[in-house]
């Protein structure tokens, strides 16, 4: 199988410099998400990716420092790739190891997208794949039954991937469940010493798949009386978080049912291709996710998913969902097959 990295490993690339784009969205519950699209210009071409480390005093910095790296020169993808591994991409660590890869992959999609671009051609076409129309859900962290019917109000049949709290209910469960519009639970139980861990609760898990039996449970804790009730239940797991290398498969304390792919996590072209080619060849559903993306990085993960796993339940909704007072375009699932354009 011949795969993403094999097809554009040789595209020509020249780089001249770059500089940075901050972007910022607040949601209806007060989060404020800054972003820092990098952009990379070359032979009157121009091609972006979106830094998303979720941390504003960080991305605030990076802008401070401006096009501080030395990019400049003739590369194939390849060699481009071989010089970010020499350069110190985060002179300002953050403070979670995992997030290291997501400044790689901004650099890594921004040179795919001026690749492609000073060819003349489509992802697609380099790829010698098609894109498809997008299935895609809508992910909102700790919430009460009225913000689904807000959304749904938008659009009847839109769907979920919903983030679990051990104050869920059996009725509140049982809500969800008459919705009937919930594809994804994640119990964030894979994280370790982050904002957003969920201490284990066997107790949440049984109301959840009580409710739900069908749902996607997604990153449960590796407790093992957790791990137990999953199995004995034939709950569907997937993976998301521990995974930064299709390696990590190996060590997953349960078997995966899917695998949400984030392409951040990877950080590299190469190590995300490897992924994609081991789910296919192993026939390991995927479907794809996002960190929250609010630009030009949004639209590349919608791609790669429209090409890759586009009938799933893809965490990659439009950002116009995250803001109900916004004159952003909201459009239903799924998203309508595009033109193959130029570039990532």
């Amino acid at each position: 199988m011949i795969s993403l990295w094999d097809r554009v490993r040789e595209l020509p690339l020249e780089v001249e410099g770059y500089r940075l784009h901050g972007l910022e969205l607040k949601t209806n519950s007060g989060y404020r998400r800054l972003t820092s699209e990098i952009c990379l210009a070359g032979a009157g071409h121009e091609g972006r990716g979106e830094e998303v480390l979720w941390d504003g005093a960080l991305q605030e910095a990076l802008r401070e420092r401006g096009g501080y790296l030395d990019l400049a020169g003739e590369f194939s993808m390849q060699t481009f790739s071989e010089r970010l591994d020499g350069l110190e991409l985060s002179p300002d660590p953050p403070p979670i190891l995992d997030w290291l890869p997501y400044r790689r992959w901004a650099f890594e999609s921004a040179a795919l997208d001026l690749a492609l671009r000073q060819s003349g051609i489509s992802l697609e076409e380099a790829l010698g794949r098609e894109s498809h129309a997008l299935t895609f859900v809508l992910s909102l962290g700790p919430q009460r039954i009225e913000d689904l019917e807000e959304r749904r109000a938008i659009h009847g049949d839109l769907r979920f991937k919903l983030d679990a709290t051990p104050d869920w209910s059996p009725e509140f469960c049982a809500q969800l469940a008459r919705t009937a519009a919930v594809e994804v639970v994640d119990f964030k139980g894979a994280y370790k010493g982050t904002s957003v861990d969920v201490e284990p609760d066997l107790g949440l898990y049984q109301r959840v798949l009580d409710a739900m039996p069908e749902v996607i449970c997604e990153d449960p804790h590796d407790r093992e009386d957790i791990l137990q009730l999953l199995e004995e239940r034939g709950a569907k797991v997937a993976w998301d978080a521990p995974v930064h290398d299709i390696a990590d498969l190996q060590k997953l304390p349960a078997k995966s049912a899917a695998l949400n792919i984030k392409p951040s996590r990877f950080g590299s072209l190469a190590r995300l291709s490897v992924a994609y080619a081991q789910c296919e060849a192993q026939g390991l559903p995927m479907y794809g996710g996002g960190q929250f993306e609010l630009g030009h990085g949004r639209k590349q993960i919608q791609r790669l998913a429209s090409i890759f796993h586009p009938k799933a339940a893809n965490d990659v909704a439009p950002r116009g969902y995250h803001q109900l007072d916004t004159d952003e375009e909201r459009p239903a699932s799924p998203l309508p097959k595009g033109s193959a354009g130029v570039g990532f």
